[in-house]
C-alpha cells in the first residue's frame, strides 16, 4: 500500500491508477517523504506540475534488474547519490570506512556503492541505452566541471561524463527540473536541450556554445595544478544567478562540457510553495521492521527558514551548490508547516531547531543583490563586513517569537550554525538576550574553526578579535540573564594554512580558555572547495599566493592531538610536535606547559627552563622599553 507516498512498485503504480511513470528517481538514500531530502523535493514539484515520479531508493547495484522494478518511464530517470556526497558518507577524512549510515534503514552501511551517482547511471545504460538521464543531488552538483577527487587523488573528469548521464541539474533545481521535464514532455530530444539555467551538458557542437567563457582544456589542468587553481577561482566568480557567465571546458579537442548560468533564486512565493506540498514528512513504512532511518531524528522537529549563505567560508561548499544570496519562506509558511508538527503524537514540545545554512540569516546581505547579485571577487563578512552589510535580525526574532507562543511549544532551540560576526555586529542586543534568554540549551555551539588569524585568513572567517568580542558578549548576557550556559566552539585542525605553529597557538588559547573540545573535525578537502583547491594545488586561487599544506597524515594527526593536549592517548603526538616545532619551554610542569617531561627526560626539562628564563628576560626588556 502506498499510503500517500510516490510509488515504490508495480504494486504502488497500479492502485494509483499509474500504467507509465514519466520519471523514475534512483536514490542512494532511503526513500524519506520530508523537505529535508532533496529526492522528496524534486519529486513533489514534479508531481505539483502533473507529472507522475516512481522512487527506487537504494537499488542492489549488482544487479541490473533492481533498477527495472518501475518499468521505463515514459520521459526520463533522475538519479542521485543522495542528501550527501557517498564518499564522505562511506569514508572519514582519513579514509576509513564509516560503520553507519544515517539515511539507510536502521542504520546499515553498504547500501550504497562509493561514486553512487556514476555507477547508478551505468547501472541504467546496460538496460536503457537511450533514455534520458539527468543527475542532480550534492555529489553531482559539486562534481559538475573537473574536480580534484581526494579519495583517488586525483583530478578527475567532469561527473556528466564518467556517469554517461544526459544532463546535471546543479544547484537546488527546482526551476531547472521542472523546464528540463517540460522540454522533454515537448518531444524535445535531451541532446538539443542545451539553454536551461542551472545545467550542464555536453556536446562536439563547438559552434552551438556561445556568450562564454572558455576554462582550461582538462590536458591543461592535468600538466599544471596552477591552470586548475585559475579555472576554480573563474568558476568561483561565476556562481551567481545574475552575474555569473557560460562556461566550457575541452576534453580531448571534441568534447565539451558546458555549465550554464545558475538558476535564479526562488521567490519567497515560490519556497513557500515548495515547502507546502503534501510530503507524508517521514520515512517510506516499509522501513517501519528494519527500525526506520535515522537521518529523520535530526530534522523530523526542525523548521527550515532560509537557503543560501554569504558567509562565504573557503572549507564550505554552500556558494556552488545554494549561492550567496539568502531565500526565504515567510512565516506563514513556516508557522504552517509547525502548526503540523506540534500535533504529531511523537512532539514532546521541543523545536529542535529553526534555520538553514545559517540560522540568523533572513534577508539578503545588502539591497543590491536582489537585482545585481553578489559581488564576483568581494565577500560580504570578509576580511571585514562590507560598508553595505545590512545587520537586522527582527525578522528572524519575530518568527521566534511568533513559534514560541504556539501551543504545546516548550521550547524552540537553534541548533544550525549562527553567524557570531553577524552577530555582533548588530548594534541591537535583542536578538543576542532572546537567544541566550529562550533559544539555548544550556550550551551554543558556534564555529570560530581556528584562533591564528594566519590560518582564518585562509578559511575566509573574521579575524579571532571579533570572535573573541562575542565571547565577551556573551558571557555578560547570561550573567545578566542569571543563566549559567556555555559556548561549544567547532574548531578545525590542518586546514591549508595551518603549520604546527598554529596548531599550538589554538592549543595555548584552548589551555587559557580552560576548555578541550569532545570532537575535533581535521579539514576535509571535499569537491568544489576554495580549501581543497588550496589543499590540491599549494596556492589560495584568490591570489595565487603559495599556501602551506598540512598532507602527511602523521603531520595531521599531530595538528589534531595538539586541540585534544588533555587526551593522555595524544600524550606521544604532542611531545614530538612540541619537539618539532621547537616549542619545548610547554613540556614541564608550569601552569603553562600542556604536557609534563617523560620521566628522567632531562634534556627537556633544561630546555624548558632555558625557554622560560628567555622570557622572562625579553618581559623585563619590554617593560624597561616602556618605561623610557
Amino acid at each position: 500500500m502506498s499510503n500517500g507516498f510516490l510509488p515504490i512498485s508495480k504494486e504502488d503504480m497500479k492502485e494509483q491508477g499509474i500504467s507509465q511513470l514519466d520519471f523514475v528517481y534512483v536514490c542512494g538514500d532511503a526513500y524519506v517523504d520530508h523537505p529535508s531530502f532533496g529526492h522528496a523535493i524534486i519529486s513533489r514539484v514534479l508531481q505539483s506540475h502533473g507529472y507522475t515520479v516512481g522512487i527506487i531508493a537504494q537499488p542492489d547495484w549488482t544487479k541490473s534488474e533492481s533498477i527495472n522494478i518501475l518499468g521505463e518511464p515514459r520521459l526520463g530517470f533522475l538519479v542521485s547519490a543522495g542528501n550527501m556526497d557517498s564518499m564522505v558518507n562511506h569514508y572519514s577524512v582519513s579514509k576509513k570506512r564509516r560503520t553507519t549510515d544515517a539515511f539507510t534503514p536502521g542504520g546499515v552501511m553498504g547500501k550504497r556503492p562509493d561514486y553512487a551517482t556514476i555507477v547508478y547511471c551505468n547501472l541504467i545504460r546496460q538496460t536503457y541505452k537511450k533514455k534520458p538521464i539527468i543527475i542532480g543531488g550534492i555529489e553531482a552538483s559539486l562534481r559538475r566541471l573537473a574536480h580534484y577527487d581526494y579519495w583517488s587523488d586525483k583530478l578527475k573528469r567532469s561527473i556528466l561524463l564518467d556517469s554517461g548521464a544526459d544532463l546535471i541539474s546543479y544547484g537546488m533545481g527546482e526551476r531547472s527540473i521542472v523546464e528540463i521535464a517540460d522540454a522533454l514532455d515537448s518531444g524535445l530530444d535531451i541532446r538539443d536541450i542545451t539553454f536551461i539555467d542551472g545545467t550542464v551538458y555536453k556536446t562536439r557542437n563547438r559552434d552551438i556554445i556561445y556568450d562564454a567563457i572558455e576554462l582550461p582544456s582538462y590536458e591543461d589542468l592535468k600538466k599544471d595544478k596552477l591552470n586548475y587553481a585559475r579555472s576554480f577561482y573563474t568558476q568561483y566568480c561565476n556562481t551567481d544567478p545574475f552575474s555569473g557567465k557560460r562556461l566550457f571546458e575541452t576534453y580531448d579537442d571534441k568534447l565539451f562540457v558546458v555549465q550554464n548560468p545558475p538558476s535564479k533564486p526562488l521567490s519567497q512565493s515560490e519556497m513557500d510553495a515548495v515547502y507546502a506540498l503534501p510530503y507524508m514528512r517521514t520515512y517510506h513504512p516499509s522501513y517501519e521492521e528494519a527500525g526506520g532511518v535515522p537521518a529523520i531524528e535530526e530534522v523530523k522537529f526542525s523548521l527550515i527558514s532560509n537557503r543560501g549563505c554569504f558567509g562565504g567560508c573557503s572549507f564550505c561548499a554552500l556558494t556552488f551548490h545554494q549561492g550567496r544570496i539568502i531565500q526565504t519562506r515567510s512565516h506563514e509558511s513556516i508557522l504552517a508547516e509547525a502548526g503540523k508538527m506540534i500535533w504529531d503524537p511523537d512532539f514532546k514540545g521541543y523545536i529542535h531547531d529553526v534555520g538553514g545554512p545559517t540560522a540568523n540569516f533572513r534577508a539578503p546581505a545588502c539591497d543590491k543583490q536582489l537585482t545585481k547579485g553578489a559581488c564576483p571577487n568581494k565577500q560580504c563578512l570578509f576580511p571585514k563586513p562590507c560598508k553595505n552589510l545590512k545587520v537586522d535580525h527582527s525578522d528572524y526574532l519575530s518568527l521566534l517569537r511568533k513559534l514560541r507562543e504556539l501551543p504545546n511549544v516548550k521550547k524552540v532551540f537553534i541548533r544550525s550554525g549562527i553567524r557570531f560576526d553577524y552577530l555582533i555586529y548588530d548594534e541591537d542586543p535583542t536578538f543576542l538576550r532572546e537567544l541566550c534568554e529562550h533559544h539555548v540549551s544550556g550550551q551554543l555551539k558556534v564555529a570560530p574553526e581556528h584562533i591564528s588569524d594566519a590560518v582564518l585568513q585562509k578559511l575566509g572567517k573574521p579575524e579571532v578579535a571579533v570572535y573573541n568580542r562575542f565571547v565577551k558578549a556573551y558571557k555578560a548576557m547570561n550573567e545578566k540573564l542569571g543563566k549559567k550556559q556555555f559556548l561549544v566552539p567547532y574548531l578545525m585542525s590542518s586546514h591549508p594554512g595551518s603549520t604546527l605553529k598554529e596548531a599550538i597557538e589554538l592549543s595555548e588559547y584552548l589551555r587559557d580558555l580552560g576548555y578541550m573540545p569532545e570532537q575535533v573535525q581535521d579539514f576535509y578537502p571535499t569537491p568544489s572547495t576554495i580549501s581543497t583547491c588550496m589543499y590540491y594545488t599549494g596556492v589560495d586561487p584568490r591570489n595565487m599566493q603559495p599556501v602551506y599544506v598540512a598532507t602527511n597524515p602523521h603531520e595531521k594527526a599531530m595538528q589534531r592531538a595538539l586541540i585534544q593536549y588533555r587526551n593522555p592517548k595524544n600524550y606521544d603526538l604532542i611531545y614530538e610536535a612540541l619537539t618539532k616545532a621547537g616549542r619545548t619551554d610547554l613540556i614541564g610542569y608550569d601552569k603553562k606547559c600542556l604536557i609534563r617531561p617523560r620521566k628522567g627526560d632531562g634534556r627537556v626539562q633544561n630546555a624548558s627552563r632555558d625557554a622560560k628564563e628567555k622570557q622572562k628576560k625579553k618581559t623585563i626588556r619590554n617593560v624597561h622599553k616602556k618605561r623610557k
